[in-house]
């Protein structure tokens, strides 16, 4: 196999990258929580307290203004000033972080994905109701491995996401709510409901599996055909890692158990009805990935337990890569 393990530099870029943009991530979810705004107004020759709800300077009243009211307004400005010198200067020390990591050349997410992954984590709704799958996944799995995974096709034009919630909530953002803040210009493919589509061209598939399409509230958008073969992406144990942007941020990546993600790969490379375009690329990223696992992820054993939890579907293609797998120190 083709796998190039990180330089010290570079590992020491990946670890500081993930710290400095959990600490952003957190003060921007904190103040993101707070109230739009807060406004003491004159009324009739009285002076009342307003929350502003959004950014059109729509008001409601929290009522006169009295000494609990004064104090609640003075906490209010100090907490979003705090939160916003916070949020500065972690944005800097990300901005530096990103910088190295694309210096260093890399594994690199697309800016459009970047975008939509960003607001995904701001809103709480990364890992608990979407992950990400296809090609894009493995910019996270290098991470994983330490390492380049040099034989897995990584082009692509496009992003894939699978739905993960169980349960409907109306209360939960959306994932049209997602696509909105990530860029306005997204509508949904009329002739492809699974599918959205910015003024770019960029696309974005919705994908799931039949247990979560319950998960969606129902006036969410884009809406996901149920494929069975995306049940297998939700066993085992999900990585979870920050990757540089190629638009010089930073983002946080959930993608399925690298095991599972590649046998669905090589399982895809000789479905009947696939493409037979994609076929190729499904088949190199699965045997590559299984490879780096083998060789750099032994905390996802590939074992004769492992071999055990495997539908019949599955079990031809792990025993084809098992006779073959590359040797490791």
């Amino acid at each position: 196999m083709n796998f190039q393990p990180f330089s010290d530099e570079q590992a020491r870029v990946i670890v500081n990258l993930e710290q400095v943009y959990q600490v952003w991530m957190e003060a921007l979810r904190a103040l993101n929580d707070m109230p739009y705004n807060m406004r003491i107004k004159e009324v009739s020759g009285r002076e009342y307290l307003y929350e502003v709800t959004d950014r059109r300077g729509s008001m409601k009243s929290k009522g006169p203004l009295d000494e609990e009211k004064q104090a609640e307004f003075d906490e209010y400005k100090a907490e979003k000033a705090q939160l916003k010198e916070r949020l500065a200067g972690s944005r800097e020390a990300l901005k530096e972080q990103a910088s190295l990591y694309r210096a260093l050349r890399l594994p690199m997410l697309p800016a459009e994905a970047g975008k939509i992954l960003r607001e995904a984590d701001r809103l709480r709704f990364l890992g608990d109701q979407v992950m990400v799958v296809g090609t894009n996944a493995l910019i996270a799995y290098a991470l994983e491995a330490n390492g380049f995974i040099r034989d897995a096709p990584d082009t692509t034009l496009d992003f894939d996401m699978a739905l993960t919630g169980i349960e409907a909530d109306e209360d939960r953002p959306t994932l049209w709510k997602v696509l909105k803040e990530a860029d306005t210009t997204y509508s949904v493919n009329t002739e492809r409901p699974f599918q959205a589509r910015n003024a770019k061209a960029y696309e974005v598939e919705i994908l799931s599996a039949p247990s979560r399409i319950g998960g969606q509230v129902s006036q969410d958008r884009p809406r996901p055909i149920p494929l069975s073969e995306q049940e297998w992406l939700l066993n085992g144990r999900s990585v979870d890692r920050v990757v540089g942007v190629r638009d010089g941020e930073a983002v946080r990546m959930v993608v399925p158990d690298p095991r599972w993600f590649a046998l669905q790969k090589l399982w895809l490379a000789e479905k009947p009805g696939r493409d037979p375009q994609k076929k190729p690329k499904d088949r190199k990223q699965g045997i590559a990935v299984l490879d780096a696992v083998w060789v750099a992820m032994r905390h996802y054993p590939l074992d004769e337990d492992f071999y055990k939890e495997l539908p019949d579907a599955l079990k031809p293609h792990f025993e084809r890569w098992d006779a073959n797998k590359p040797q490791r120190n």
